[in-house]
């Protein structure tokens, strides 16, 4: 997947507005702040808040 950077400076999750970034293993876009992944098909986000999936906070110790 070929997102480019200038782009993930713009873009904002829809649900809480924070900030967006490209998971590790590409599959999908996640934001910093409520956790959701919005998935990308045919290399285009999907920024729809009811497609989006909540990936769990790792637990700490």
């Amino acid at each position: 997947m070929a997102i480019k950077p200038e782009l993930l400076e713009i873009f904002a999750c829809p649900a809480c507005r924070a900030k967006i970034e490209l998971k590790a293993d590409g599959s999908g876009l996640k934001c910093v702040a409520c956790h959701r992944v919005y998935p990308v098909r045919d290399e285009i986000p999907v920024f729809i808040i009811e497609e989006a999936t909540i990936e769990e906070i790792p637990a700490v110790g």
